[in-house]
């Protein structure tokens, strides 16, 4: 059975899916079937054989290439998104809901519109999803994301120029700590290292293992001179002794200073000496 890596619509993440039968090129629009039913995305990497174990772990499949039909199927969803997202907009202004609004996706089959949002509290929104639907004539879901989700689904670039990770390969989100930038003795101001979500770059986990590693290894005595790759072995560091400071020769200064220091007390000596005479 063949492996295929597919881009998908929404969220825009590249996922396996199996492929029988079919020849896809880079590129090349098709339509899969995954979790939340049907939908449409760019084949990345043509399809590859792997071996059973990899295959039996893969629930998804390709099921064609896209056709013409499916294209122009794609723009009337892309519409109606556009259509659901200003209604949802004015529904939430309506009820004067504590919430933002984020994304729409419908569904490829234009069976379901979900609404992605975030809000700092729990939001009541029964009323607003009667209103959706009676107004949409379709069925509605409203799914509460948190910021880094949001980030995910709008995409952007991040401080290193490049597209953020969540938006293009993390299928999942590490908790990310203060610690691992001070162990990588990155600097502690969270402006410099937060996210455009305003969380902790994910970055700061990618080689917290192998600092962490490092610095087990000094503890132990072993010495590492840089983080090691996983698997590799510690380089240990030359312990060199210090050379020992050559004695410092007794200043000039410091021996006139002395002699004179003593003649100015036998001076005053035989001055107190005439004195009394």
């Amino acid at each position: 059975m063949d492996i295929v890596r597919v881009r998908l619509r929404k969220p825009r993440r590249v996922l396996s899916f199996l492929c029988e039968g079919l020849t896809l090129n880079r590129d090349d629009a098709c339509v899969v079937h995954t979790e939340d039913g049907l939908e449409l995305g760019v084949c990345v990497l043509p399809p590859e054989p792997r071996s059973p174990e990899e295959t039996h772990r893969v629930r998804m499949r390709v099921l064609r290439r896209a056709t013409p039909e499916d294209l122009q199927n794609l723009l009337d969803i892309e519409r109606q998104e556009a259509r659901a997202q200003e209604v949802c907009r004015r529904k939430i202004e309506k009820h004067s809901l504590p919430m933002k609004l984020v994304d729409t996706e419908c569904a490829f089959d234009k069976s379901r519109i979900t609404f992605h949002f975030v809000a700092e509290n729990r939001v009541d929104f029964r009323e607003l999803v009667r209103d959706l639907a009676h107004e949409l004539r379709s069925r509605i879901e409203l799914r509460h994301i948190q910021v880094r989700d949001q980030a995910k689904l709008t995409g952007g670039l991040g401080t290193c120029g490049r597209p953020l990770c969540c938006a293009s390969f993390l299928d999942e989100f590490r908790p990310i700590s203060m610690r691992m930038a001070k162990a990588q003795n990155l600097s502690l101001n969270p402006a410099k290292i937060s996210g455009q979500c305003g969380k902790l770059l994910c970055c700061l986990s990618y080689e917290s293992d192998q600092y962490e590693a490092c610095r087990k290894r000094r503890q132990d005595g072993e010495g590492c001179q840089a983080p090691c790759a996983a698997g590799d072995a510690p380089r240990p560091v030359e312990r060199r002794e210090p050379a020992p400071r050559p004695a410092e020769p007794a200043s000039a200064d410091v021996s006139v200073q002395g002699e004179g220091a003593v003649k100015r007390k036998r001076k005053k000596k035989r001055r107190s000496k005439n004195d009394q005479a």
